[in-house]
């Protein structure tokens, strides 16, 4: 007997940096029975160098007809735009108007990463995090901006010791992603985020959550999260923290 457990409920469209290798994974992790997941790829920013603010306002920026047009072709009934540092490179009003952009131009209902993340922690009530990223820091000073102007409040946060390329941030493992985390975390922080779609963070949620004894948002899981919420689908399996337990 065939099984269709990958499909029939809803079809979910993400729109993917070209050089992202961890997005795709992240969301086959993440998705329930019966929902499937199809990607476009998209650019607008140099491979070879570093992903700093210029280079993710660029990718903010690009145009998306092609990779959007292709992702239309499936029908999804929500489209996740796919990068969190490029919306968090011009503002919460690039942000929403770039999802209202989507959506009129898609008909279907639209996330993007960044505003996913404000919508967990909203749903969570927490609005005093520990932030950590891949990110340069000059791009985590425009990230904590964002959240700022959204009403959130970092209070400690950690940078990456080093400048990492695309293939950098994209090859860090989950034990390097949960002690940058832990790096980041503090006594006043109510909640830790954990910002980049290219980073191997959903594995680290549930062990942090446990060891750290506070919730653990991830762009890939916020992302999912809010889509779910739109579809008002419910969430059996365990292992993607605090946050996904409120779908249940």
């Amino acid at each position: 007997m065939s099984d269709y457990s990958s499909r029939g409920r809803a079809r979910i469209g993400v729109l993917v940096p070209f050089t992202n290798t961890n997005l795709e994974p992240d969301m086959v992790l993440l998705r329930p029975d019966g929902v499937s997941v199809h990607f476009a790829r998209m650019g607008g920013y140099d491979a070879d160098e570093i992903p700093d603010e210029d280079q993710m306002a660029g990718l903010g920026e690009a145009d998306l007809d092609g990779p959007l047009g292709l992702l239309l072709g499936v029908r999804p009934d929500v489209i996740l735009y796919g990068c969190t540092s490029a919306t968090l490179a011009h503002g919460p009003g690039f942000d929403r108007d770039l999802a209202a952009r989507i959506k009129a131009q898609s008909g279907a209902e639209t996330v993007t990463a960044a505003g996913a993340l404000v919508n967990a922690l909203r749903t969570l009530g927490c609005d005093k995090i520990a932030f950590a990223s891949p990110y340069v820091a000059s791009l985590n000073d425009v990230a904590i901006a964002f959240l700022a102007d959204e009403g959130v409040t970092t209070v400690s946060r950690a940078d990456f010791p080093e400048q990492l390329g695309n293939d950098g941030q994209g090859a860090l493992t989950p034990d390097q992603v949960a002690a940058l985390a832990r790096q980041a975390d503090s006594d006043a922080a109510q909640a830790i985020v954990l910002s980049c779609t290219d980073m191997r963070a959903v594995e680290c949620i549930a062990a942090l959550e446990a060891e750290l004894g506070k919730p653990v948002i991830t762009s890939n899981q916020a992302m999912m999260f809010q889509t779910l919420q739109m579809l008002s689908l419910t969430y059996a399996s365990a292992g993607y923290g605090a946050l996904f337990e409120r779908l249940n």
